[in-house]
């Protein structure tokens, strides 16, 4: 891994071609332009959360970055268990897992036909284990979506720096979208390396027509079209998150201008490297931390990719497995109960289509839309005294992301007291503040882009 900050704004700088990104979508709305999600965009962010794998020869070594020297017979992960990996992914609510199908060192996971630096001269399984192939049957059996990570970057590889890597590298990716089933998402790093001056200028072009060719449900990551970088490696996404972002670099080699859909994903890990390293089991995040990356970054808007780090056995240690149950455990407890859902709400207007108790019924594709685009409230009967300290609001975003600014208010007995403020909403916002016992709130948005679609309004309470 690589601090991408500097990296992705390095090799934007390098491309000389782009594959035109999945075609954009969007509608007129009086005069404006709404800006929406592909459908495979759309699944995506209702995934909520993904699980980051990083294993593979620096597991082995010790390290975060290898050099291409590294000797397969090192590589012997004696008890793997793919499906011990991929059923803590789902008890810990991960909809998703990216594999490191190769890292910056071009040690392969798989069986490739490309290369001898890989598993097929490890000793383990006697050479004829497949890191990918168990992992992706793993996913497709306990019900996780499956993505891999390909790093471009490979200092193993002597072609490395001439146009042959690129045939090389799309014959890796061939491989991987061709034998090993549905792939949610290609994840693709900024690190690259070579003398100053005569890096390797990667065939982007080349590389997304493969994958638009062989997998065009697929979603590129990072350094691709239609997910973005959040920008730190901290799982932290800022407060004001818009998924309408102004075309980037990538677009505007396309000629694309203006806005476009593209979604931030917050990766971090749960120990303070991406791979295993024993010196690092009492350095595990505690749930505290994880609780504040949570609301960060899936209750700003963004999707949380948590690396988890299997350990030299091919399994993720106990450690990690037990803090992740411990996080889920409060996570559950304190989204079991929304005590907004089926109260009676009214509003300041509302579309005949788009009524107010549309916002608190627990469906997806319902929503409240109100009349104007500012200085629209609606407001939530709780019917007795409730104490809470959560609130969730969504955006029906599969119509775009439109509201600017809101703020949410109680009802002290004698006036409407305010308890959070906000400014972008999109997928899902989540504001925590201290605990409030209020018989009615309200919603109210300040502004918006166009009219807004609040899909649902939620009030929970955390045990802190």
């Amino acid at each position: 891994m690589v601090k991408r900050r500097e990296m992705i704004g390095k090799i934007a700088a390098t491309v000389a071609g782009i594959l035109a990104c999945r075609k954009l979508t969007g509608a007129t709305e009086g005069s404006k332009m709404i800006v929406k999600p592909s459908p495979q965009q759309l699944s995506w962010q209702e995934l909520e959360m993904g699980m980051f794998i990083h294993f593979g020869m620096n597991t082995f070594t010790d390290r975060e970055w290898g050099d291409g020297t590294e000797d397969p017979r090192w590589f012997n992960p004696t008890e793997f268990d793919a499906r011990q990996w991929i059923s803590v992914a789902k008890e810990a609510g991960f909809g998703y897992v990216v594999l490191t199908a190769k890292h910056h060192d071009g040690f392969c996971l798989w069986q490739t036909r490309y290369t001898e630096h890989s598993v097929k001269n490890s000793p383990w399984r006697n050479g004829k284990g497949d890191v990918v192939k168990e992992v992706a049957k793993a996913c497709e059996e306990i019900g996780v979506k499956f993505g891999f990570y390909l790093s471009p970057w490979d200092r193993h590889e002597k072609s490395y720096g001439t146009p042959d890597y690129d045939r090389y590298f799309k014959n890796q990716l061939t491989e991987l979208l061709t034998e090993y089933g549905e792939v949610l998402e290609v994840w693709f790093d900024g690190a690259y390396g070579g003398p100053p001056g005569k890096e390797h200028k990667y065939d982007w072009l080349g590389y997304y027509e493969v994958i638009r060719k062989l997998q065009p449900n697929a979603l590129i990551a990072i350094c691709g079209p239609d997910i973005r970088w959040v920008g730190n490696e901290e799982g932290v996404a800022p407060e004001t998150n818009w998924s309408v972002q102004e075309a980037s670099h990538f677009h505007r080699i396309l000629g694309i201008t203006g806005k476009v859909w593209y979604p931030a994903e917050c990766d971090v890990s749960i120990r303070p490297g991406w791979f295993w390293h024993a010196r690092e089991d009492e350095k595990v995040k505690s749930v505290e931390h994880l609780l504040d990356i949570y609301f960060k970054s899936v209750g700003r808007n963004s999707v949380l990719l948590l690396n988890v780090p299997p350990n030299r056995k091919g399994l993720i240690s106990d450690v990690d497995i037990q803090r992740l149950r411990e996080w889920r455990k409060v996570l559950d407890r304190t989204f079991a109960t929304n005590f907004a859902l089926n109260k009676p709400a009214t509003a300041s207007s509302f579309r005949p289509d788009a009524k107010p108790s549309n916002a608190v019924d627990g469906r997806k594709e319902t929503f409240w839309s109100p009349l104007s685009e500012k200085d629209e409230w609606l407001e939530i009967d709780l019917q007795r005294p409730t104490t809470f300290n959560v609130a969730m609001v969504q955006e029906h975003i599969a119509e775009g992301q439109r509201v600017e600014r809101y703020r949410i208010e109680a009802w002290d007995g004698s006036d409407w007291k305010v308890i959070a403020r906000g400014t972008t909403i999109g997928y899902k916002k989540l504001d925590r503040f201290n605990d409030v016992t209020a018989t009615k709130v309200r919603l109210v948005i300040e502004s918006a882009l166009a009219t807004p679609l609040i899909q649902a309004f939620g009030l929970y309470r955390m045990e802190r």
